[in-house]
């Protein structure tokens, strides 16, 4: 098989291992990911969201299979073009990636197919009605842009501003930027992320994980892609049997209602939840894998991605098989991030360390020049360990970060024992309270 994947982030490193174990892998990429660059037979650097320079590209390079992983990607239908190649596609349709583009057209399909897990929200088109929702859920809200922003574009009540003319303020900026905008009740619990993989009729479950989307320890500061994540290889341990069970019901619901409304889903869809009280609701759709989230689930993975992804463009999917370790991933970013990176900075990797330590490392956003690897101004690498035990696995991590040098820093308390038991005694008070 000769496949090509678009995208050129840690997700998409992983991505890029896991066919290349046993498929001939081309990239396109919109800067050079190094490690990407020498596992793939070919590759080509350009806009990876001109359909246009990606068709011409792909053409006549006898490929089999395509894989578009980024979400900007999806939204200019860059599936849809290679399709129009005649290259089948493991990666949805622009007008079912919606489902992640377009957060209006989420809530409706929900609503519309009276499918369980939607928090309570009001479309807003101007100030008065945001001040109307405002305060009909007692000022305790979350403020969502339509679009895509990149994970980093919501802010919550107490959380990101502290009063209503803060909230005001960003409504404003919201309506003149998109003209709509939604306002949600806040939502309280725990979130994860429950990844499947679908052929448009039926889905394949991965594990659930954790992610931190906060900077800083203690779940402070800003909203990032994603400083880490954690996951058990079964639930989380916060989570109950039937918790895993209501968040998968949601899901496929969702593709009936895709099927039904627009076109069968062929791809991966993320669902993120929050674990509240009275269960599972939906935070937001994504139509792709999660970063760091497919770090986790991918490195578990006992079945041939490239198996899952022919059968996803050919509507068989087959089933999926993975261990049952538990996985931590930490990102090491620059100093001053998320607000005021430092770019530039020359970084030493040594990749026996990492090796004899039990640990992956995956190439995010950085660059190579006369043989030198470079931070930009995003996350850096990300550095993924396995066990059979959570704790061991953290351990594992943390005792890696030794093996790569310059100026960075990573959030140390992810997948630790203190954060964990926080989380659980945070369900358990929620629980409590509902009795």
């Amino acid at each position: 098989m000769r496949i090509l994947i678009i995208g050129n982030g840690a997700r998409e490193h992983i991505i890029t291992e896991r066919l290349s174990e046993d498929s001939s892998v081309l990239s396109i990429m919109s800067k050079k990911n190094p490690a990407i660059a020498k596992i793939s037979e070919d590759y080509y650097i350009c806009d990876i969201t001109n359909t246009s320079e990606v068709k011409a590209w792909a053409s006549g390079k006898n490929i089999d299979l395509a894989f578009v992983s980024p979400d900007p990607v999806l939204a200019v239908g860059m599936s849809d073009a290679l399709e129009e190649l005649g290259i089948p596609v493991a990666s949805p349709s622009k007008d079912v990636a919606d489902i992640e583009c377009n957060k209006e057209f989420a809530r409706s399909l929900m609503q519309d197919h009276l499918i369980p897990g939607l928090a309570e929200y009001r479309l807003i088109t101007n100030e008065k009605e945001a001040l109307s929702a405002i305060k009909e859920f007692n000022n305790s809200v979350a403020i969502k842009p339509i679009g895509l922003t990149g994970g980093k574009g919501v802010k919550i009540s107490g959380d990101h501003f502290t009063n209503v003319n803060e909230g005001m303020s960003y409504v404003k900026e919201l309506l003149l930027k998109d003209k709509k905008l939604l306002i949600e009740e806040k939502l309280k619990g725990e979130e994860f992320t429950l990844q499947a993989f679908s052929d448009g009729n039926s889905l394949v479950f991965m594990p659930p994980v954790q992610d931190h989307k906060r900077a800083f320890e203690n779940d402070e500061g800003e909203n990032t892609g994603g400083m880490g994540s954690y996951s058990t290889g079964k639930i989380l341990p916060f989570m109950n049997e039937s918790d895993l069970e209501k968040a998968k019901i949601i899901m496929k619901k969702t593709i009936d209602a895709l099927k039904k409304e627009r076109s069968p889903f062929k791809g991966v869809l993320y669902g993120q939840f929050m674990l509240t009280k009275d269960g599972p609701k939906i935070i937001e759709y994504n139509a792709r894998f999660g970063d760091p989230e497919a770090m986790n689930v991918l490195s578990l993975l006992q079945t041939s991605l490239t198996d899952i992804f022919l059968g996803i463009s050919e509507g068989k999917l087959p089933n999926a098989v993975f261990s049952s370790n538990s996985t931590v991933v930490k990102y090491l970013v620059p100093n001053g991030y998320p607000s005021k990176p430092i770019k530039d900075s020359p970084v030493s990797i040594n990749l026996p360390c990492l090796s004899s330590k039990g640990t992956n490392m995956y190439y995010a956003s950085v660059y190579e020049k006369d043989n030198q690897i470079f931070t930009t101004s995003s996350r850096a690498f990300a550095l993924i360990s396995s066990s059979k035990l959570l704790k061991d696995a953290e351990i594992k991590v943390e005792n890696s970060m030794n093996c790569i040098s310059g100026p960075l820093w990573h959030r140390k308390d992810i997948g630790t024992e203190n954060l964990i038991d926080k989380r659980i005694k945070h369900m358990d008070k929620l629980r409590g309270e509902k009795k």
